[in-house]
């Protein structure tokens, strides 16, 4: 397949557990399939970046994809809240996250790629609000699908990055794609507070529903 990651500079070779390790799932190499997407990464600072582009060979790599039909939302809240920080303090928000990380976590070290959903601002803000309880989980299905950010293929394992080679490097220029993260981003979070207000009904499902 063929990947982008957006960026500051050129890397013509991804370095094993150069990121952060308080990314979406942890130390990895972070890439898209879409090229735009990658582009308004490349300038999330405000500053002209770079997309670089990657053939990726999946033949022989153990994936895991979060989005396939047996597992749900449920196990990617349980493994962003593993790795990512500045969750709210309070309310339930502590032991849903030692919920979630018990029943629903999915170890991905045993994996080379891992395929799942983007948690940029927006939608981080989406699941820090069910995990406090402030919203139920079809809002939260609902409202991951507001950015429209798609999916992020993530190189876990030292054998994914040898089953990586850089194709090219083109520029992203930020007075194009920094206005265009923001606008999607705001009319991401405009669509979620009014839909927010619309009311779940007895039958909507909370965490503390799930707890219990």
């Amino acid at each position: 397949m063929l990947v982008y990651h957006g960026s500051d500079h050129v890397i013509e070779i991804p370095v094993y557990n150069g990121n952060k390790r308080t990314n979406d799932y942890g130390y990895g190499f972070y890439t898209t399939e879409n090229i735009e997407l990658a582009k308004e990464w490349a300038c999330a600072d405000g500053q002209d970046g770079f997309v670089n582009s990657y053939d990726l060979n999946l033949d022989g790599l153990k994936i895991l994809r979060l989005n396939s039909p047996e597992y749900n939302i449920l196990n990617w809240l349980a493994i962003l809240t593993k790795y990512r920080s500045y969750w709210q303090n309070g309310s339930i928000a502590e032991e849903a996250k030692e919920y979630l990380q018990k029943h629903f976590f999915i170890d991905p070290s045993p994996y080379d790629i891992l395929i799942g959903y983007r948690a940029d601002d927006s939608y981080f803000t989406f699941a820090q609000d069910f995990v406090a309880g402030a919203i139920s989980l079809e809002k939260l299905s609902e409202a991951m699908r507001l950015g429209k950010l798609g999916e992020q293929i993530v190189l876990k394992s030292r054998l994914a990055f040898e089953h990586i080679c850089f194709v090219d490097a083109e520029s992203a220029v930020a007075d194009v794609y920094y206005g265009k993260k923001n606008l999607r981003d705001r009319e991401a979070r405009f669509a979620y507070r009014r839909y927010r207000k619309s009311s779940d009904g007895i039958n909507g499902l909370y965490m503390i529903d799930i707890m219990r």
